[in-house]
């Protein structure tokens, strides 16, 4: 107890920020128990309506209770959006802990992919994946994390070229350690909190991706509860009833803030210097 309010103490802003992102993720889990209303059930006589006691953020074009919509919009987009980072990180990590730690033509090969992949703007090209594969949010994730590896790639690839001269590399290349126990007990805990504090800050940024490949159609399709596909059906009524937008904007203004300052706070936390 005495080293959790010691630790409390000394990283105020990682605590607060961590406890409001895992109060989203409780929303997000219990979704069905904090929204008032069926987010999918249509009343068309109810349609369009302006916030209200009984609608607290109004309704959308087809009378659904948009207060339930947002909520379940954060389960929606708050787990596409780990599993994409989740799915980037270990890719990538594991991708540039080879690259590095083997290199020649391995390493060739790898960078290479990662710079082809690097040439392209990654939502255009998230975009012609998704395309390809068809509109729905699991191609919609499939799609940018083809496009989205090469950051931990290239990040990881390099701490290891610069651990690969350590003293302690060495000494555990001459007692005969096999190559996957070196990357498993020498190189992945110094590449894993960089990899993690990155990770933590690419939520908010990813999530973003996702809500935009949805505004786009490439996305959540009708009539799924997502946010960027929320602002899409409310963009044709941006003027007679700007709470169609306004309420998803702000969800996820909120959500990728909360996500980016608690990266930020993360690498506080995990800095050797401190």
């Amino acid at each position: 107890m005495g080293r959790s309010k010691a630790f409390i103490r000394k990283n105020r802003a990682f605590t607060v920020f961590l406890v409001l992102a895992l109060g989203l993720v409780a929303v997000a889990i219990f979704a069905p128990l904090i929204a008032p209303k069926d987010p999918y059930a249509a009343i068309l006589a109810d349609a369009v309506q302006p916030p209200s006691g009984e609608h607290w953020f109004g309704t959308d074009k087809m009378g659904r209770d948009l207060f339930s919509r947002v909520i379940y919009g954060a389960r929606t987009s708050l787990t596409a959006s780990l599993l994409l980072v989740l799915v980037i990180m270990t890719l990538g990590t594991f991708l540039g802990l080879v690259a590095g730690y083997l290199g020649g033509f391995v390493d060739g090969v790898i960078m290479r992919i990662s710079d082809m992949m690097l040439s392209f703007p990654g939502m255009v090209l998230a975009l012609a994946v998704a395309g390809i594969l068809g509109a729905n949010m699991t191609n919609a994730v499939i799609a940018l994390s083809l496009v989205s590896w090469t950051k931990y790639a290239r990040l990881s690839r390099s701490l290891v070229l610069k651990m690969k001269s350590r003293d302690y590399m060495a000494a555990a290349r001459l007692t005969g350690s096999k190559a996957s126990h070196i990357l498993w007990s020498y190189l992945l805990p110094n590449v894993l909190p960089t990899a993690l504090i990155t990770g933590a800050t690419d939520i908010g940024s990813m999530m973003l991706e996702i809500a935009g490949l949805s505004f786009l159609g490439f996305g959540a399709q009708a009539p799924t509860a997502e946010w960027g596909l929320m602002l899409n059906e409310g963009r044709a009524y941006m003027t007679a009833a700007p709470w169609l937008m306004v309420f998803p904007g702000l969800a996820v203004f909120i959500t990728v803030a909360v996500f980016n300052l608690l990266g930020d706070s993360l690498r506080d936390v995990l800095d050797p210097r401190s």
